[in-house]
């Protein structure tokens, strides 16, 4: 767990991902559209995934990916991200405070 709590940390956005799953990607699109330049790192692709994977079930992601970190906070994952974009200009606003993009 504290290996992928260092990780959400080292950039303002980080997506915890598999190659192979669409809404992940959709989330990457979405959270790109607003100009920033997430962090990917793709579990099915790293040595250490499935731990990783264990690690997000463990701290409430549920499915395991997407999950989205911003601002080194675990946001969670397509339905709370989805929800913040809904929600006004929320996702953006984060996106902001995190330093990910400027306006």
């Amino acid at each position: 767990m504290e290996r992928v709590m260092k990780l959400g940390g080292e950039s303002p956005v980080v997506i915890f991902t598999k190659s192979n799953c669409c809404i992940s990607h959709s989330i990457e699109t979405l959270i790109r559209s607003f100009g920033a330049n997430p962090t990917i790192y793709e579990l099915d692709e790293l040595p250490n995934g499935m731990e990783m994977e264990k690690a997000l079930v463990e701290l409430g992601c549920k499915p395991s990916v997407p999950a989205v970190f911003i601002g080194k906070e675990l946001v969670g994952g397509s339905n709370e991200i989805m929800s913040l974009n809904l929600r006004g200009n929320k996702l953006k606003q984060l996106l902001i405070r995190a330093k990910a993009i400027w306006v």
